[in-house]
């Protein structure tokens, strides 16, 4: 039996823009969770609600036309449903460890979808809110937040108490299952504009997301498709793969598809309207403009079968893999990415120990990462593409394949003498080590690195050499294509083992014409 789609109007809804409709919308979806599962229609207008609650079942369709907008404690008479108990907040941030506090959520719901082409327009959401309440400071914040003053670090970090009846996700699922999310805008969602926790078989497309925090965060789920969606987040990370300990257990990330997404850092609303600012240059944590697609920071679980294709970045920080919380990184497959106006590494492996969670939380580890097919042009000088792992701990058989880096060049000569610590319980940025001894790659602590038909090229001169390993065991060189200075190695190997390598080709300096916008 096909029952027809419910329009929240019938439910006494008036999308006027300043009745509250929350009541009317969440009928609406009792109503049709009640009748077996069928669409709740929000047609065109702008309607203005607090959190609303999928039910099994249900489709919330915005209509074109159609405006969801989040209402403002501060200024409607309401509040976002309260942030639900949660034994197992201590080891992730505030925003992780709840999903009831936000416009859309659902919690153990199967056989759901919000759909467009309308737009949701997060006015009334925050983006803040609190870090996790376990504390070992040395590497709890970003190297670059450590000049914050006590005033800036409460704007970022504030106290539990300022969220009480606040919401700061845009659509928040835990433990669902068959989701579809497709066809719709988030505009300023908050901290996130999708958080999915715990979740099975979600397949996220056709999104356009202008957000000033993170874009989507997948926590812990399986069997997960992004496809075709733009996420502009100058602030945080566009997309963003976790595992952290929100749920209590240790639950991996895997079987995840990202495929033909566009992510950036333009100034906020700016990719919306088509303008594409640049007047932003630093994100909250001091750093530069982020808008990327990583795996990371949370990490406590495993990421498993992870699949990055067909994507571009610009005006971001490059790809990151991180694991620095105990979890495993293995078998993940990238291929043919594309990275303009680069603002620092353009790749970023990281194997760290922070290890935010339960006494014995160890340090993992990161195998099998392939890399094929990747271009970046316009890439900021400081920061090399850096592959580190730990000493006793290496990052293993990572291959790096048809790859083209063009960097900006003119680094510092002080640069090229530079050997930072290993820094293993840092927060993992590629600024953290600060400027690379090495303008092009930088690999320490890596076994089994396969390099094959990788150009580094500079636009102007560059006195680091292209190249540095340090505790490199088992690598292979073939077809290099690399830009050095005269008189100085194009390889500069410190403790490494096992290398074969073809002698490089010698580039000749880059060309602006030669790098496509």
């Amino acid at each position: 039996m096909i029952t027809a789609p419910f329009d929240v109007r019938a439910f006494g809804a008036t999308g006027d823009g300043a009745t509250l409709d929350t009541a009317a919308i969440n009928a609406a979806i009792q109503a049709a969770h009640a009748a077996g599962g069928c669409e709740v229609v929000l047609p065109a207008g702008r309607w203005l609600s607090f959190s609303i609650r999928l039910l099994s079942g249900v489709a919330l369709r915005l209509d074109e036309g159609c405006v969801l907008e989040a209402a403002d404690p501060a200024r409607h008479a309401g509040a976002y449903d309260p942030a639900e108990p949660n034994p197992f907040d201590l080891y992730q941030d505030f925003g992780h460890s709840h999903w009831r506090n936000s416009l859309i959520w659902g919690d153990g719901v199967e056989d759901v979808a919000i759909v467009g082409p309308g737009m949701i327009d997060g006015a009334g959401l925050t983006r803040e809110g609190p870090g996790s309440r376990w504390t070992r400071q040395a590497g709890e914040f970003p190297v670059s937040m450590a000049g914050l003053s006590p005033e800036e670090m409460a704007i970022l970090v504030p106290d539990l108490e300022t969220m009480a009846g606040q919401g700061n996700k845009t659509v928040a699922l835990k433990s669902a299952r068959r989701v579809r999310l497709e066809g719709f805008t988030i505009w300023r969602g908050g901290h996130f504009a999708v958080l999915a926790t715990g979740c099975d078989h979600l397949a996220i497309r056709n999104l356009r997301i202008d957000t000033n925090r993170d874009g989507i965060d997948i926590d812990s789920c399986r069997h997960v498709t992004i496809a075709d969606c733009r996420v502009n987040t100058p602030n945080d990370d566009a997309i963003v793969l976790k595992s952290s300990l929100a749920l209590g257990e240790l639950r991996s990330t895997e079987r995840v598809e990202i495929t033909r997404c566009h992510v950036s850092g333009f100034d906020l609303g700016t990719m919306l309207d088509g303008t594409e600012g640049r007047t932003q240059q630093l994100a909250p944590d001091q750093d530069r403009v982020t808008g990327r697609i990583k795996l990371g920071t949370e990490s406590n679980g495993d990421f498993r079968h992870i699949a990055i294709r067909d994507c571009v970045f610009t005006r971001s920080r490059g790809l990151a893999l991180e694991t620095v919380d105990g979890g495993t990184i293995e078998d993940v497959a990238i291929d043919n990415l594309v990275l303009r106006e680069v603002t620092t590494a353009p790749l970023f492996l990281r194997l760290g120990h922070r290890s935010r969670g339960p006494e014995g939380t160890g340090r993992g580890a990161m195998r099998r990462i392939s890399v094929r097919n990747l271009t970046a042009f316009d890439i900021l000088p400081d920061y090399a593409a850096t592959i580190a792992g730990l000493e006793g701990d290496p990052i293993e058989d990572v291959t790096l394949a048809d790859i083209r880096l063009v960097y900006a060049g003119g680094g510092e000569t002080d640069w090229a003498r530079r050997r930072p610590d290993d820094m293993a319980q840092a927060y993992p940025e590629p600024s953290m080590f600060g400027p690379t001894p090495a303008h092009g790659l930088w690999a320490r602590h890596v076994t089994g690195l396969t390099l094959d038909r990788v150009r580094i090229e500079t636009l102007k001169p560059d006195p680091r050499p292209p190249i540095l390993l340090q505790a490199v065991h088992g690598a292979r060189f073939s077809r290099l294509d690399l830009t050095w200075p005269e008189g100085a190695e194009p390889i500069v190997c410190e403790n490494v083992s096992g290398l074969v390598a073809e002698p490089p080709r010698r580039s000749a300096l880059a060309t602006v014409e030669g790098n496509p916008r």
